[in-house]
């Protein structure tokens, strides 16, 4: 029997992965692929913001320093991690990323009103469900709803930590669902650990969900970590301490992981897989337009025993695996969701 080829084993692994019905982590290149702005536009936008009147000297000396990382080539991340914004900067901060992100969440919902195959992303949730499993869980620092419109648009259930309804206050239960006939409906359980469009928070530290809401509420701010030296303060308050506590879980009795726009650099999100896919062997899928460099280190760094990455290619796609660690040509563009799905379940959209 000849020997298989890359191709033919990255198949087999990607197919035996689905089966197992992973942990999917959604990055924000998941969402930039249907129009959403990732970190690079959203960090246009916000330089060309002009920082309120009110606004005390050294704030706006500041948004000055924060503007001249940007303008100096430096990532969002890095730029908000050189200054000390104040609690009432770190607030503008997020309602002017809400506001940039929001109508283009809003485009995509509209887009999948008209055509509910539009986000492959309901493709994968319909094939996982192809079995006895109840839950997809879903771990995602994005901001944005996507993952949700994509279940909707399949008539699955979501769970993001609050419970059902347009006027949500946070469950007590994280394992919260919705019965009919006494069954419990196929959910996917969306882990948003850096919060939500449709989250917010008011002044005494009450927290609600709001869904449908175009304006941030009076007497609230958007209830969303932006990138910065704050991050991992405010991941220890809630609701967040609670959903990083579900996303491990998760992540924790996972047996494959599937990263789609994922690029490995949030340590406090990642931990979890990454002890896993060393000590347990977890399997581990990467499909993104171009692997970062915190992503090729770790795939590179022996940590990760068994994996296949997938990214854009001069033939369609480069893939590499634990056993090609070189990497090969594919002839399709397989590192968008859509083409991959067409592969390994053969079936079209």
């Amino acid at each position: 029997m000849a020997a298989k080829s890359a191709p033919e084993m990255a198949q087999e692994f990607a197919q035996a992965a689905l089966s197992a019905t992973p942990v999917i982590i959604l990055g924000s290149g998941a969402s930039a692929a249907h129009g959403v702005p990732g970190m690079g536009g959203l960090a246009l936008q916000l330089s060309a913001i002009k920082p309120p009147t009110n606004w005390t000297a050294d704030e706006r000396s500041e948004w000055g320093k924060f503007v001249a990382q940007l303008a100096a080539g430096n990532d969002l991340e890095s730029a908000l991690q050189a200054v000390r914004p104040t609690e009432r900067q770190t607030q503008f901060i997020a309602t002017e990323t809400r506001a940039v992100l929001l109508p283009h969440d809003l485009r995509v919902l509209q887009t999948l009103v008209a055509d509910r195959r539009a986000l492959p992303l309901s493709r994968l949730y319909r094939h996982l469900f192809d079995s006895t499993h109840k839950t997809v869980h879903v771990v995602t620092p994005n901001y944005d709803r996507l993952a949700e419109y994509a279940a909707d648009a399949v008539d699955v259930s979501t769970f993001t930590g609050f419970n059902y309804g347009y006027l949500q206050s946070r469950a007590r239960d994280s394992n919260t669902r919705v019965f009919v006939n006494r069954q419990v409906t196929r959910t996917v359980a969306v882990w948003k650990v850096h919060g939500s469009l449709d989250w917010f928070q008011d002044s005494a530290g009450q927290i609600i969900g709001v869904r449908g809401m175009p304006q941030v509420p009076a007497g609230y701010s958007p209830l969303m970590i932006t990138p910065g030296i704050d991050k991992y303060r405010l991941t220890h308050g809630e609701p967040f301490r609670t959903i990083l506590g579900c996303s491990d879980a998760a992540l924790e009795n996972a047996r494959a992981y599937f990263c789609v726009g994922y690029g490995f650099n949030d340590e406090h999100l990642q931990t979890k897989l990454i002890e896993r896919c060393d000590r347990d062997s977890v399997p581990l899928v990467v499909i993104t337009k171009e692997l970062t460099t915190s992503a090729r280190t770790f795939l590179g760094g022996g940590r990760c025993r068994r994996y296949l990455a997938i990214e854009e290619g001069t033939m369609g796609a480069r893939a590499y695996m634990h056993d090609v660690p070189n990497g090969f040509d594919v002839d399709q563009p397989i590192w968008r969701l859509d083409r991959f799905l067409n592969e390994m379940t053969g079936v079209s959209a």
